[in-house]
Parts: structure tokens; C-alpha cells; sequence
């Protein structure tokens, strides 16, 4: 695969199309390094994690393996879920002395004196939105994060953070599956000069099925599992390309995604992610999808 690079934002990151998410690696083991060390050798150079992830251990992991390549990896991590490592109690919390705190504890577990993205991980209405703004800016200003923004699929949270803050990214669930943010949230973030990052862009390996796996399906969202057999082997039938393929170039297509977060739990995952051709689609095939895909929408958190 030729790896594409996109900005970001208004900020000056560049960030592969593919991004490795890196929330299903295991936290003790020398595998999980081995996969970070194919991803970065093969041009992905942007992880994502969080905080709450394996209740830190996740993100002291990461820390080990990228230990001396900090300046080859762009580096995105959460906050917000203030959690307890002993009793695994997690209380939502985005009050600005929470959020700098929590920062100096990612750093620490990084093993990095700074992040190049650092996201809310995710957000209410009733939130103190200008705290958590505050805390961010001052974070930025402070030279300890280079951007930041939202980890959401809420619209009106989403459209909050428009309004009242800078931020350069919003990464949301997005796949021809889950269209919901067709509807004014993509389009209104490019108008902003915001970037999305799609997470769920596979549907939970819906999206990376094989004809012999689909009697296993389960609902998701609007579909039922009749719904989804019969989208699956259309695409399969009118595309002469793997559905995961389509999948990941149909979210890219959207001026405003810049890339895809793929989660793998394994070497051979992440392989075959790499092996597939990526290419931009054309209008034709493009709207031919939306046509055959069901254009969902938000039924809460829109106002």
C-alpha cells in the first residue's frame, strides 16, 4: 500500500489515511510492539490510544515501543474518564484541573514530553464546555499538546465545540454502515477547516467480511442481519474489489476525513489492512454506494 499523508485541521500534522488504533493491543506483550513496529515501518505514523484504555497500560505500552522512534510517530491520546486503577471505577470528569492532570500522567506512561493530539473522549451537553476549552488551550500554549479535539458522535456536543473552541479534529464513528454523520455534521466541520477522524469505519469487521463468515452476522444499528448478507454480496458482487477496501476508501472520500483509525489485535490483521490497494474511488462507484447503503440517522443528542 502507498501510504497518503493529510493535514490536519488548521494545525501543520500530517497524519496517514490509515491510522493504527491501538485500543485491542494487549498491554503486556511483545506482540503488540511488533505490530507497532510493522505499522511505523510501513508508513502509518499516526497511533491512537487513551488514557482509560487498559486503564493506562495501554498507553504505557505504546510508550515502550516507540520509546526512541517519539519523532517518527504522531501521537493521539483521551481524556475525560477519570478512573480508579484499583477498582476500576470511572467517573466522567472534563473540568480543566482534571484534564491537565490527567495530562501529566499520559505524558508520563508516553514516555514523551508531549502529545501531538489530545482529545475530549467524549461529552455532554451539561458540560462546562469553556472549562474544557481553557484546559486545552492552556495545555497547547504550554507546549504540551500540539491540538486537540473531541472524541464524539453527539451532534450537539460536536456542535458546541464548533462554536466556542479551535479545534482542529473531531474523530467520530463513520462507515457506509453508519452514516449518521452525513447528516449537516461532516459538511459543517469542513466548512470549519475540521478534520475527522473515522473510527468504526469497518463496523466492528462487519465491513471485512468474507462470504463463509456471514451466517455469524449480528444486527447493527439500522440493519438487521438479513439487511446486512444482502448489502454484503451486493458489494461484493458489484465491486470487483474487497469490501474492507471499500470500506475504507468510501469514508475517505468525504473532504473532511483525514483518516481512518483501524483497530487490529494481530500481525496478520494489520498485513492484510496493509496489502489492499488503496485508491481514491470514483464519483460513480462513490455515489453508487450511498445508493445501495441506508442513509441513517441520529435519534438522540441532536439538539
Amino acid at each position: 500500500m502507498i501510504i497518503i499523508y493529510n493535514k490536519v485541521g488548521n494545525s501543520n500534522i500530517l497524519v496517514s489515511e490509515i491510522s493504527l488504533g491501538c485500543m485491542d493491543l494487549e498491554s503486556d506483550s511483545i506482540k503488540s510492539h511488533q505490530i507497532i513496529d510493522y505499522a511505523l515501518n510501513k508508513g502509518i505514523n499516526h497511533l491512537d490510544t487513551a488514557d482509560l484504555y487498559d486503564f493506562g497500560l495501554n498507553e504505557s505500552m505504546i510508550g515502550r515501543a516507540i520509546k526512541h522512534k517519539r519523532k517518527d510517530v504522531i501521537l493521539t491520546s483521551k481524556v475525560g474518564n477519570e478512573f480508579d486503577f484499583q477498582t476500576k471505577e470511572v467517573n466522567w470528569n472534563p473540568s480543566r484541573d482534571y484534564i491537565i492532570k490527567a495530562l501529566k500522567a499520559s505524558l508520563f506512561r508516553l514516555n514523551t514530553d508531549y502529545l501531538d493530539f489530545y482529545l475530549l473522549h467524549g461529552g455532554t451537553i451539561e458540560d462546562n464546555t469553556e472549562e474544557t476549552i481553557d484546559a486545552f488551550e492552556y495545555l497547547k500554549k504550554d507546549g504540551l499538546i500540539r491540538s486537540y479535539g473531541i472524541s464524539s458522535i453527539r451532534p450537539n456536543v460536536i456542535n458546541k465545540f464548533i462554536k466556542l473552541s479551535n479545534i482542529d479534529v473531531v474523530m467520530m464513528q463513520y462507515s457506509i454502515l453508519d452514516r449518521r454523520p452525513e447528516y449537516n455534521i461532516l459538511d459543517q466541520l469542513n466548512k470549519h477547516n475540521i478534520s475527522v477522524f473515522a473510527r468504526g469505519s469497518l463496523a466492528k469487521g462487519i465491513l471485512t467480511s468474507t462470504s463463509s463468515k456471514r451466517v455469524k452476522l449480528e444486527p447493527y444499528l439500522t440493519y438487521d442481519k438479513r439487511e446486512l448478507k444482502s448489502l454484503l454480496n451486493k458489494l461484493e458482487a458489484d465491486f470487483n474489489l474487497p469490501i474492507m477496501q471499500l470500506a475504507l476508501e468510501f469514508t475517505l472520500m468525504h473532504p473532511t476525513v483525514v483518516s481512518n483509525i483501524v483497530g487490529v489485535s494481530s500481525l496478520t490483521q494489520l498485513i492484510d489492512n496493509l496489502n489492499l490497494n488503496l485508491s481514491k474511488l470514483s464519483e460513480t462507484n462513490y455515489e453508487k454506494i450511498k445508493e445501495i447503503a441506508q442513509l441513517n440517522n441520529y435519534l438522540k443528542h441532536t439538539s
